[in-house]
């Protein structure tokens, strides 16, 4: 997920969030300013992470008042640090304070998702395992949460369902074995769209190799049963290792040698950066 394409989607969803805080009127800022006023105000890191969601923060500003004027002193993909000063924006007051609360919610979520996954893609260096998200997110947040993986380091699984075949164990209940379902898979999909299938055990496995699965995911396995199944991948088919992965045991986890890891924990479990909007004044 890639900053141009995030912008060309993200506009509706935007409206959304502003729609469901301003759903009349802001009435306490109607209260105290009745007419237009220009002010300024300034973005304040309160942590210390990875900035993700910039161009967010100020696209809701932006549809509220096209005339909002942000000077960025960062960039997304930088460290930021407690007190930095990361952006001020002017404008009318009305709009700063009615704006601030979503366009803060969008940059600390996504600034927050950012930070844990550059501290997961550290511990990776040094191994060929790549670190991808999943389609665990927030409903309408995904193309934020998403992109802000990017901007920390990580890799994008499929965006979704539309994205790309995973057969996973329900999919392989319903077909009947892990054959039937690559072999229904195959028919079915164009020949662009690579087989990746989830599975549990060695047989699995072995019965995914002989369906010629170009992805096998080795889901919720024990260390020493992935070893096994990596020798007997032994470079047939692309591996990826999931299920409960964290911070702890991820190093241990790339030492068996999968292509890639996946975890949720990426957009469901990320701790917000904070983040906020002080010293408003007029000008």
């Amino acid at each position: 997920m890639n900053e141009i394409t995030m912008k060309m989607n993200a506009d509706k969803l935007i409206l959304m969030a502003l729609q469901e805080d301003i759903t009349s009127e802001d009435v306490t800022t109607n209260a105290i300013m009745p007419e237009k006023v220009l002010g300024e105000v300034d973005l304040i890191c309160k942590g210390e992470g990875v900035i993700a969601g910039l161009n967010v923060f100020a696209r809701t500003f932006e549809l509220l008042d096209k005339d909002i004027e942000i000077t960025f002193m960062a960039k997304d993909g930088d460290k930021v640090n407690k007190g930095d000063l990361l952006a001020k924006v002017k404008g009318d007051i009305r709009v700063l304070l009615s704006g601030e609360r979503v366009a803060l919610n969008y940059l600390q979520r996504m600034s927050g998702i950012a930070t844990y996954t550059n501290q997961v893609v550290n511990l990776l260096a040094g191994s060929k395992t790549k670190l991808l998200d999943t389609r665990k997110t927030t409903p309408n947040m995904r193309i934020f949460e998403k992109y802000a993986v990017t901007v920390g380091g990580g890799n994008n699984h499929r965006y979704n369902l539309s994205d790309g075949i995973l057969l996973k164990d329900n999919h392989i209940g319903a077909a009947g074995s892990v054959k039937k379902a690559i072999e229904l898979a195959r028919a079915y999909a164009p020949f662009v769209r690579k087989i990746e299938v989830e599975t549990e055990n060695l047989d699995m496995v072995k019965e995914a190799l002989e369906a010629r699965a170009d992805i096998i995911m080795l889901d919720n396995m024990s260390i020493d049963m992935m070893e096994e199944a990596i020798k007997l991948i032994d470079g047939k088919a692309q591996t990826e290792c999931s299920g409960n992965v964290t911070k702890e045991n991820i190093q241990a986890l790339a030492k068996i040698g999968v292509d890639f890891i996946s975890s949720g924990a990426l957009t469901h479990s990320a701790p917000i950066l904070d983040l906020s909007l002080k010293h408003l004044h007029r000008i």
